[in-house]
């Protein structure tokens, strides 16, 4: 069963756009987790063909949020770039959900 993204606005990052051009996204996620999703978004991101920089940074974790930068070199638009890396997420975390479902299969809310 896939719950309702309603069920979960509590906790939804938000995003901050802070540039967006042809070739570069900047934006800021805001959300409590500084490391994880930024990160992997990141990594994802510099896998994708035409991204010649993907990369995030954190001033303090105490007291700003997670700013990530997806730079292309022009042949792909940097949102088409995240959405693509979103989805691999998205994918690689059912995955994982289903192994852990095999592993551990009295759990019967996962």
């Amino acid at each position: 069963m896939v719950e309702s993204l309603e069920t979960f606005k509590d906790v939804m990052p938000k995003i901050r756009i802070e540039k967006k051009s042809d070739r570069e996204l900047i934006f800021y996620l805001e959300t409590e987790d500084k490391h994880s999703l930024p990160n992997l978004i990141a990594k994802l991101a510099l896998e994708k063909p035409h991204v010649i920089y993907s990369s995030y940074s954190i001033d303090h974790p105490m007291v700003s949020y997670p700013r990530i930068a997806i730079l292309t070199d022009g042949e792909r638009d940097p949102v088409d770039v995240l959405v693509e890396v979103l989805n691999e997420a998205k994918e690689y975390l059912i995955k994982i959900r289903e192994i852990i479902k095999e592993k551990i299969p009295e759990r019967k809310d996962l």
